[in-house]
């Protein structure tokens, strides 16, 4: 079956960085978009990145734009989040999702994993 397993998280000082990852498996990957999100209690899930299927193109949000970068290795079937310059709003559940179009709408992506935590103290 479809799974996808996330990891990276942890708790680091502003302005420090993390790779997190996001290992997929029981379907075709590279078939498929991949995007970061993350979601903080209370508050609905936010787009962070997303990369096409052969990983040439990348959406960001503003908000992380030119601090964080989207990747992934199709021959790894894993997908990653470069973090860099973390300030303490960058707190959050991480998850990664798989969508059949490239978008950053939440709504367009499924097989989500666990999610891996990510705290950034200042």
């Amino acid at each position: 079956q479809v799974q996808l397993v996330e990891s990276g998280g942890d708790s680091v000082q502003a302005g420090g960085s993390l790779r997190l990852s996001c290992v997929a498996s029981g379907y075709p990957f590279s078939r498929y978009h991949m995007g970061w999100f993350r979601q903080t209690p209370g508050k609905v899930r936010e787009g962070v990145g997303v990369v096409s299927t052969g990983g040439d193109s990348t959406f960001y949000a503003d908000s992380v734009k030119g601090r964080f970068t989207i990747f992934r290795d199709n021959r790894k079937n894993t997908l990653y989040l470069q973090m860099s310059s973390l300030k303490p709003e960058d707190t959050a559940m991480y998850y990664c999702g798989r969508s059949i179009f490239y978008t950053q709408s939440p709504a367009d992506f499924e097989y989500w994993g666990q999610g891996t935590q990510v705290t950034v103290s200042s």
